[in-house]
């Protein structure tokens, strides 16, 4: 049986992913969609911070796929779309 690799995120990308489904005003199962990870892990993020604030996500920083400019990108993109879209009707 294949094992899976263990998926490891910046603590930036924590962050941002907590930032976004605060202030974006959409469900945390859509921000978890867009940023493909699974909605339990946004939960344990928030709880985290939650209950440890500056000591949660104490991890050495490596770096991974997805840069916070990345989701950034990504995120402007879809609500571009989502204005170009509104504005034909």
């Amino acid at each position: 049986m294949e094992r899976r690799s263990k998926k490891k995120y910046t603590t930036e990308f924590k962050l941002e992913a907590i930032r976004l489904s605060n202030e974006s005003g959409k469900p945390i199962t859509q921000v978890a969609r867009d940023l493909n990870i699974p909605p339990y892990m946004l939960y344990r993020w928030r709880d985290d911070l939650h209950r440890q604030g500056s000591k949660a996500f104490p991890g050495k920083g490596k770096k991974t796929n997805v840069s916070s400019e990345k989701l950034e990108l990504e995120r402007l993109r879809r609500e571009n779309k989502r204005l170009r879209t509104s504005e034909t009707y």
